[in-house]
């Protein structure tokens, strides 16, 4: 009678056969596991280390001058846009995202006639600068020296001119007398723009005391913010 035929059996491979075995390979996974996470937090810190020296530290993003734009709102403006330009070329080659946006506000309301300003990044390289400008209202004698010097409505200098500007009044008022000042300044603000265009000279010795000279010839007393009577200078 033949044999039986051989039956073979496979049986798994045994990774571990005793305890410590076994804890050794969980440890050696738990080390491979460690290695890979610190190499991932690694290269992570690395590549923001990377960006933020593109972005903050290198000329990818720095400031050109060149591509400076300046937009100036009011009529009669008298704002030097080279003074703009200067105050934006001593920040020349700062990263956009380190520029400080607020310094260069407040040094460009130092720049004449400037009454309210802000300050946009124009990606990559640029900056916009808006400005609303101080409205000159009025020329007055400059003291100290020839020429006249620009007032706006509030009293506030904005330039200066060797000669008056001849569609600007002159004002003549006593000298360190702001209140009077101030009140023709005001009479100037409540005219009508086509009477406005036609006053050459306003002169006052108190604030209740103002009187316009038209262009025409004709003289307009003015007191206490209404008109008290007008005659022909004949």
């Amino acid at each position: 009678m033949p044999p039986p035929p051989a039956v073979s059996i496979r049986v798994p491979p045994v990774v571990s056969t005793t305890s410590a075995a076994r804890f050794a390979e969980r440890a050696k996974v738990r080390r491979t596991i460690a290695r890979r996470q610190a190499i991932s937090l690694v290269s992570a810190g690395l590549a923001v280390v990377a960006v933020a020296w593109v972005l903050l530290w290198s000329p990818v993003l720095a400031l050109d001058p060149d591509e400076l734009a300046i937009e100036i709102q009011g009529a009669g403006s008298v704002v030097a846009s080279d003074q703009v330009r200067e105050v934006v070329a001593e920040r020349d080659g700062t990263p956009l995202p380190r520029l400080d946006t607020g310094g260069i506000r407040q040094d460009v309301l130092d720049v004449p006639g400037v009454r309210e300003a802000s300050v946009s990044r124009d990606w990559p390289h640029g900056l916009t600068v808006t400005i609303v400008a101080r409205e000159p209202v009025a020329a007055v004698p400059a003291q100290g020296r020839s020429g006249y010097t620009l007032l706006d409505e509030e009293g506030v200098q904005v330039g200066h001119v060797r000669k008056a500007p001849g569609e600007l009044p002159v004002v003549d008022v006593p000298a360190g007398q702001k209140r009077t000042l101030r009140a023709v300044l005001e009479v100037v603000h409540e005219l009508p723009a086509e009477l406005s265009a036609q006053v050459a000279s306003i002169s006052a010795r108190t604030q209740d005391t103002v009187s316009m000279e038209l262009r025409g010839g004709l003289r307009v007393d003015w007191g206490a913010r209404r008109t008290r009577r007008s005659r022909s200078r004949s």
